[in-house]
């Protein structure tokens, strides 16, 4: 199937051939045609499957055909992170620029200054991309109106709900009209994400595309037995002796990120963290100088499972196992992008080592366990249980409920 044969402008296809798009990927197959044709889509799909091209396509037909002048925002794109809200701004301003009529694409998040985004909305704007709580600023700020969204776009919405977001999206929904359109993306469909999904959309056509579907990455996978206490001098080993110009370094808390890193530099690399406590000029420096390869290494919490897009990552590393064995997925998929071969390295301790089993069953993975000399295991894992609370289970998300479940089973009971 070719782009032409989607249904798409003139402009945008023209636009599509300048940017280097081809063909287009399962998902914007499945999705382009009923978007253009004015429905409700339900879209599933994995981290690196065209999601974006698959709204934004749609999105920007939509507004070539209006003939307004005054430009009230016509289009919202509701994302999770400061990150994805910046990579789908730019994808949607890149495809904008090579069209006849000017489309002003506005970006928005937290953690910078809300006056120069005030100051961006003077004259109005067509295309919003922000995540949830500065865009409830905003419109208290009265800096921004949202009753003549005419479509709405929902990304990576299992993210958002995860990351507590449904208070503030609730709000959000109120402030839109009831007739527009929602285009409903996300990369899995937990209960809480479903029935966001029945109350919003309306007769959808639903698009699923499933790994075998989605164009081949050249993921290489591994895993290597570590003792806890040696994970940061393995990796160290690894980079040097491996020469990897740069790695993304997984790790479970903002804490572990600021440690790993400055022990990293101790240890003669370029090393920063990443994570959601940093402010967002500090976050956005990092991610320049890595791409730039100015720095070696970045040791980054989940907020950096989706959203970024640095072409020619070599190394990912799970230095911490993900909590959600889904996150895995999110986690390796920075690397082995865009037809480029990629390395997953994870370590796997004692302690982690069921939740490891866990992982590989959840993604149908078989990795061996390997041993690097001079750093065998030593530690001896617990014994395997059934149970879901047992030791060792690594707080398996989905089998204990955390305080966000707990809070999200209340609320629906009416407690």
């Amino acid at each position: 199937m070719t782009f032409p044969s989607l249904g798409l402008s003139p402009a945008l296809l023209a636009a599509l051939s300048q940017l280097g798009h081809s063909s287009p990927t399962p998902i914007q197959q499945g999705a382009i045609p009923p978007a253009l044709a004015g429905q409700d889509v339900l879209g599933s799909a994995q981290t690196g499957s065209g999601k974006t091209l698959a709204f934004a396509l749609p999105l920007l037909q939509r507004l070539q055909a209006s003939t307004s002048r005054v430009r009230p925002a016509q289009a919202l794109v509701m994302v999770p992170t400061r990150e994805l809200a910046t990579q789908v701004g730019e994808v949607i301003q890149s495809l904008a620029q090579h069209l006849p009529q000017r489309v002003k694409v506005s970006v928005f998040f937290g953690g910078v200054s809300i006056n120069p985004q005030m100051m961006g909305l003077r004259g109005g704007t067509d295309v919003v991309v922000a995540t949830p709580g500065r865009l409830l600023d905003l419109v208290a700020h009265n800096a921004l109106k949202l009753d003549q969204v005419k479509l709405l776009v929902l990304d990576e919405a299992d993210r958002m709900l995860d990351l507590g977001f449904a208070e503030e999206l609730a709000q959000v929904l109120a402030l839109l009209p009831p007739q527009r359109q929602n285009l409903f993306f996300s990369a899995t469909f937990s209960p809480v994400v479903q029935a966001l999904a029945n109350t919003l959309l309306h007769n959808a056509v639903r698009v699923e595309v499933d790994a075998s579907q989605q164009q081949p990455v050249e993921i290489v996978q591994r895993a290597i037995r570590v003792d806890t206490p040696r994970r940061t001098q393995l990796l160290r080993h690894l980079i040097k002796q491996n020469r990897w110009e740069r790695t993304l370094v997984f790790v479970a808390t903002k804490f572990a990120a600021e440690i790993v890193a400055d022990k990293l530099r101790k240890g003669g690399l370029t090393a920063e963290p990443f994570h959601g406590e940093l402010s967002q000029g500090k976050r956005s420096q990092v991610l320049t100088d890595f791409k730039a390869e100015r720095l070696q290494v970045v040791v980054a919490t989940d907020v950096a499972a989706r959203g970024l897009d640095i072409v020619g990552l070599p190394v990912v590393v799970n230095y911490d196992l993900p909590r959600s064995t889904q996150d895995y997925t999110h986690r390796i998929g920075r690397t082995g992008r865009a037809g480029e071969p990629g390395l997953a390295l994870s370590f796997v301790c004692a302690e982690s080592s069921a939740h490891w089993r866990l992982i590989q069953k959840r993604n149908q993975l078989q990795v061996t366990l390997e041993s690097v000399p001079g750093f065998e295991a030593q530690e001896i894992a617990p014994p395997e249980s059934s149970a879901p609370d047992a030791p060792g289970n690594g707080g398996i998300k989905g089998k204990r409920p955390s305080k966000k479940d707990k809070l999200r089973a209340a609320a629906g009971s009416g407690k």
